[in-house]
């Protein structure tokens, strides 16, 4: 017995060391990144996305805004559930490597046929008809990590739930930068309504001045009528605007989780201010800061494990069986003790011979997915880097465009003056005052677009980074 039990414990220390080293090794797919992002001089290894939102964002009424959608964003609730969720199968997956026990009683009376062998030899040895048997004990099952099965399920276990976080991180990114872009959209709203309604003023001015010029003689009533239908699509534009403005709202409210209500503001937008310094910082980091592709990775490293677990389904699998209690066959002696108590031990060592191919085909199956998500996590990275790239050209490119249309604002706001000047001189027709003030009208508008579409630019980069679940 003591050789038995010998034989036994060296058995399972060498299995276990066996075990210890089973585990598939893991190396990086080559990403073939650039050493520096496209449209950046220099490789500067400080990004903006280090930057706490709170940091980037120096607004206090957009700071409040984006506090509320992280705490209050139904999507963003519904992540950190599902990350909850994924937690507990972790908790779960860390009790793998226990054995199953179990505990059962049970009763059974059977009574054979008086005419069969164990009919008359019941009658003779017990001197009833029927046999009675009682039984109570503990079940025990247990599998040895072998191959190192058991420790790429919890692998697996654990990849799934970092993905689960990764994607909470990502998703608040999305709704950081989905709050700043409402928010800037709004201000640039609130800004193309001043414009509107100063011009409404000036096409007021030149409406007065045409019906005046009409009444003495100077003019015909066209002229009337066109500054008429000037002032007019002003007030349409405004109508058009404060529609907007509340549809934003709404969307704002909705997206951190309240009723559709009014928006405060306390600034315009020419207040608002983003860090000027927008290094993007090396590509690498930005890899591995990025939720999203973060998360590709992990789906790479869970692949990685499932072949490990196909892999050690093809292998011989050693399974320990044990069970004792109490038993007898009749009910007024079933826990009399010593002598009801039974035990019994079974080890055995199985291997897969012939199963239609399953494993093999299991086995091809995981390494072909895994060969998926390699691709796939290259795809991920290699939109993350265009992402960066489209931010960062807008962003300059937009320097430029804001720059030139401040210009050409400049250029026609002195060039309402002068035709309303030739106008009251008798210069100048009022087509040339009302195409004038149109002309600025629309250059005022699109400096406001250009502006906001700067500073979405901005975001985006900032998101595109990895900035804003910090």
């Amino acid at each position: 017995m003591k050789r038995i039990k010998n034989f036994i414990l060296t058995l399972i220390l060498a299995l276990g060391a066996v075990s210890c080293v089973s585990k598939l090794a893991y190396t990086e797919p080559d990403l073939q990144l650039p050493e520096k992002f496209q449209y950046t001089a220099t490789a500067d290894t400080a990004s903006i996305a280090n930057l706490e939102w709170k940091q980037f964002f120096s607004d206090p009424i957009l700071q409040g805004l984006i506090e509320k959608g992280i705490k209050n964003n139904y999507d963003l609730q519904i992540a950190l559930k599902q990350v909850a969720s994924s937690q507990e199968k972790l908790k779960q997956a860390k009790y793998l490597q226990y054995p199953d026990v179990g505990f059962g009683v049970s009763a059974q009376i059977s009574k054979p046929s008086e005419n069969s062998m164990n009919g008359k030899s019941l009658n003779s040895f017990l001197g009833q008809n029927h046999v009675e048997d009682y039984n109570a004990a503990f079940n025990l099952s247990w599998e040895a990590d072998i191959w190192g099965k058991i420790k790429n399920q919890q692998e697996v276990s654990r990849m799934q739930y970092l993905q689960t976080y990764e994607a909470t991180k990502a998703l608040q990114t999305q709704v950081v930068a989905a709050i700043a872009q409402g928010y800037y959209n709004l201000l640039m709203l609130d800004k193309q309504l001043n414009i509107a309604k100063s011009n409404l003023e000036l096409s007021n001015n030149t409406l007065s001045i045409t019906e005046k010029m009409w009444q003495s003689g100077d003019t015909t009533s066209l002229g009337v009528q066109q500054a008429t239908a000037q002032k007019q699509a002003t007030e349409l534009l405004i109508t058009q605007l404060e529609q907007n403005i509340a549809i934003q709202e709404n969307a704002l409210s909705i997206l951190v989780g309240e009723n559709p209500t009014k928006i405060s503001r306390t600034i315009e937008m020419s207040d608002t201010s983003l860090p000027q310094d927008i290094s993007a910082g090396l590509p690498a980091a930005m890899v591995s800061r990025r939720p999203d592709v973060r998360q590709q990775e992990l789906v790479l490293l869970e692949s990685n494990s499932m072949v490990g677990i196909a892999q050690a389904n093809m292998y011989p699998a050693l399974k320990i069986t044990a069970s004792g209690g109490v038993n007898s066959f009749k009910i007024d002696n079933w826990f009399q003790i010593p002598a009801s108590l039974f035990g019994s031990v079974l080890g055995g060592i199985t291997q897969p011979i012939f199963q239609k191919r399953q494993l093999k085909t299991d086995l091809n199956v995981a390494k072909i997915q895994r060969e998926k998500n390699v691709l796939a996590f290259r795809q991920s990275v290699l939109n993350a880097v265009g992402e960066v790239s489209d931010a960062l050209v807008s962003n300059e490119s937009l320097k430029v465009q804001e720059q030139k249309a401040a210009e050409q604002v400049s250029t026609l706001k002195n060039g309402i003056k002068s035709a309303e000047m030739l106008y009251k001189g008798g210069m100048a027709n009022y087509l040339e005052v009302i195409t004038a003030q149109g002309n600025s009208l629309q250059a005022e508008l699109n400096l406001a677009s250009v502006k906001r579409q700067r500073l979405s630019s901005i975001v985006d980069l900032y998101r595109a980074l990895g900035g804003g679940w910090k």
